[in-house]
């Protein structure tokens, strides 16, 4: 091997783990959202926000009063809870009314023509969007599902099991020093 190859080869080594650690970064802010002063962290499901946030997005959202939300700010909030969970939706402020005395929300979609039909309540509100990462929620969701535990947990578990129990062959099989095989 010339000194050109082993070049190549430290320039790759590098540019995977550059990779890998841009992955783990990203992956981390994602799931971990307290990393970057976020309180909350969500897969975006719907491209109702796009072309500002795609589906397959994380939104990292911190907790906000809700006399602070102003018009042109995107909000996260707890739209029902039934049997399956809560819905959560991620839409923009386009309105601010006063009911009650208290500040409602009418939001919508980017994508959306027309306005929520409902306003949204301060006590549903989870707070706003300070940044998304795009693309990061379809392995987040990936990674929750059985295809993906065992893509990166049970796969890599048995690979790292047979490469040990062939380590321990490989150094059984040997021929000690000494001895003539």
């Amino acid at each position: 091997m010339d000194a050109f190859d082993l070049g190549w080869r430290r320039v790759g080594t590098i540019a995977v783990a550059i990779a890998l650690l841009f992955v783990f970064a990203t992956v981390l802010v994602s799931t971990v959202p307290a990393v970057v002063g976020a309180d909350h962290s969500y897969v975006v499901l719907s491209d109702s926000m796009s072309p500002s946030i795609d589906a397959g997005s994380v939104v990292l959202v911190s907790e906000v009063p809700a006399d602070s939300i102003e018009e042109g700010d995107v909000i996260t909030y707890v739209a029902s809870e039934n049997a399956n969970g809560t819905t959560r939706i991620t839409h923009r402020v386009v309105d601010v009314e006063t009911a009650d005395g208290t500040p409602h929300f009418r939001t919508r979609g980017d994508a959306n023509d027309n306005p929520d039909s409902q306003l949204v309540a301060p006590s549903a509100v989870i707070g706003t969007v300070e940044f998304h990462v795009p693309l990061v929620g379809y392995l987040i969701n990936f990674a929750g599902s059985t295809t993906g535990l065992i893509t990166f947990v049970i796969v890599p578990a048995v690979l790292l099991a047979i490469s040990e129990a062939w380590s321990l062959y490989a150094a059984t099989d040997k021929p000690e020093e000494g001895e003539t095989s």
